[in-house]
Formats: C-alpha cells, structure tokens, sequence
C-alpha cells in the first residue's frame, strides 16, 4: 500500500483562501494548535531581547487569531497585525484581542509608517511568500515584504520571524531577500536534529549592530552545526549584512540546560509581570501609545477600577 504524501498548506492554493472560517475555528478550539503557536510566540518575543519594564509597539506579521498577539500583551507591550486571511482576523476579533487588526497581504508590502514599531515578530508566515500561487511573483513578494518590514522598524530593532522552508533553496531565497533589503542577523535553528521540534528563525537587525549585539544561543544537542547557503543574512554581521555564498554558524549547546532556562524565563514574564487589565498594566499601554503619536485619554483616579453596571 503506497504511503500518503502529506501536501503543504503552501502547496494547496493562496493563503487567504485556505485560511478560510472552517480553517480559522480550529484557532478557536484545537488546543494543540494554541499550545504551539503560543510556545513559538514565546520564543520569538525572547530572542527580540527588549528592555526590561519597558512598554514597545510591535509588529505582529501574519498574526492570524491574535494568539502571538496575546504573548506580546502579557509582556506589556501594545501590538499591531496584519494577516491577508479576513475569516482569521475575524476569529481575533471574536476574540476580542488588544492588538489593532489590519487586512494586508504582506507579499505587497506593509502598510505603515517609517520607523513605526521597537520590533517584529512573524510566526509560521512568511514560507508563503516562496509560492506563486496568484499572479504574484515568489522573488519580488519578498523583495517588498523584506523591504517594508526595514522601513517600518526603528534602526536598531530587531525582528524574528518562524518560518518552515520546504527545502535549501527556499531558505536561500528567504535568507537572501533580507540581507538586500539591508538586515544584518542570522539563522537560529532549535533542535536541529529531531524531525517534530525542529524550528527556524531568521532573527534580523534593522541597521548595523551596537556593540552588545550578539546572536541568540539555539536550543538543541549538538555543540555546533554549520548551516550551509542559508546565510545571507547570517554572517558577515560587522556590516550588517553578509555575502551571499558565506555560511552562517549555529550554536546549540545542551537541550536540557537551555530548554529549562527558556522553562524558567516563560515562567516568570507569566508570574512576574504586572497583572494584565490593571492600574500599572494601563500605564504602561498608554504609555507605549503616546510614544508613538496616538491621543490617549489621561490617567484619574479611575483608571483600571472595575466600573459598576447601572440599571435605569
């Protein structure tokens, strides 16, 4: 009996109509979908390396159902997202998520202003851009998504972004698009060598690196590995960006010892931050909004108490 090939979302036609509403209710009740998506959010939201106590306006790219969204509330940061599918951004604002939602198609470019956001985060995105399932061309979709997503960070942010490559050439094409749209950064492969934990993430600098840039150490078995024509974005980092053909290195010390301490550090932004909806909480999102040009009501002795409900 011959084996079934399991065909790639990717594979199936657009994005926008497979992420149809049958599709999007899965957000709404398959807790295995949730428990990854919010581990993978989790993740990238570490490796951005923000400032502590400090609120940002981020970038959520493909955000979907708002689940990555909700990592980046609990951090006390505000968000913005933008996703192509409308029945996905339904099911955020079903949700009733804190980010504000926009209908874009990131293969077109984004649609915000320069130097908008302290950082970005994609997850399970962006190997859409690597399909011509439209009129769209594979290599100009991502020449003005890496472009975009450039212009809309402040220099000096970063951005991480999941993504599953089908094979090589497609991580060469992604990794290449960024470095001429002008990010330094690098490839960070967790669990290189177990076929269902495996993740990749292109973490980028907008601008050339200060001097306590470093790269995030992988989580993984090996003590080393070196990933091959995937690194045009990855070495080369003391200009920002690197040559084409060179190889990108990817530390992966001990999965134990840093699968707990990334345990560890989940556990306590989950324990240790302000409790969400409260006085300090709403500071802090005011803040990070008047930081970016918008009008927020100011603070009384009001804010953040629960308001009683009145019958007339």
């Amino acid at each position: 009996m011959a084996t079934k090939v399991r065909t790639r979302p990717e594979e199936s036609g657009p994005a926008d109509i497979f992420y149809n509403e049958t599709e999007a209710n899965k957000y709404l009740h398959s807790s295995r979908m949730i428990e990854v998506q919010t581990s993978m959010a989790e993740r990238a939201v570490e490796m951005l390396c923000l400032p502590e106590d400090t609120p940002c306006l981020l970038l959520d790219v493909g955000c979907g159902t708002g689940l990555s969204g909700e990592v980046l509330e609990e951090e006390g940061h505000a968000w913005m997202g933008c996703d192509i599918s409308r029945d996905m951004l339904g099911v955020a604002q079903q949700r009733e998520v804190e980010g504000e939602l926009i209908h874009s198609d990131m293969g077109t470019g984004l649609p915000f202003r320069q130097g908008a956001f302290d950082g970005a985060i994609s997850i399970s995105a962006i190997q859409w851009l690597c399909y011509s399932n439209d009129e769209g061309n594979p290599r100009l979709r991502l020449h003005r998504f890496f472009q975009s997503l450039y212009r809309v960070l402040r220099r000096g942010a970063r951005a991480v972004l999941q993504f599953y490559p089908q094979n090589a050439e497609q991580l060469q094409l992604i990794t290449a698009s960024a470095m001429r749209a002008g990010f330094g950064g690098g490839l960070v492969i967790d669990f290189p060598h177990s076929t269902k934990a495996k993740k990749y993430f292109l973490v980028l600098l907008a601008g050339p690196p200060d001097a306590g840039f470093s790269m995030p150490t992988a989580l993984g078995e090996s003590d080393a590995m070196s990933v091959g024509g995937a690194s045009s974005a990855a070495s080369g980092l003391g200009g920002g960006a690197a040559d084409a053909g060179a190889s990108s290195s990817v530390r992966n010390d001990g999965r134990k010892r840093h699968a707990r301490r990334a345990m560890g550090s989940r556990e306590k932004s989950r324990h240790g931050k302000i409790a969400k909806k409260s006085r300090e909480w709403i500071a802090l999102k005011k803040e990070a909004a008047r930081r970016h040009g918008k009008e927020v009501t100011h603070d009384s002795k009001y804010s953040g108490r629960k308001r009683s409900k009145v019958s007339f």
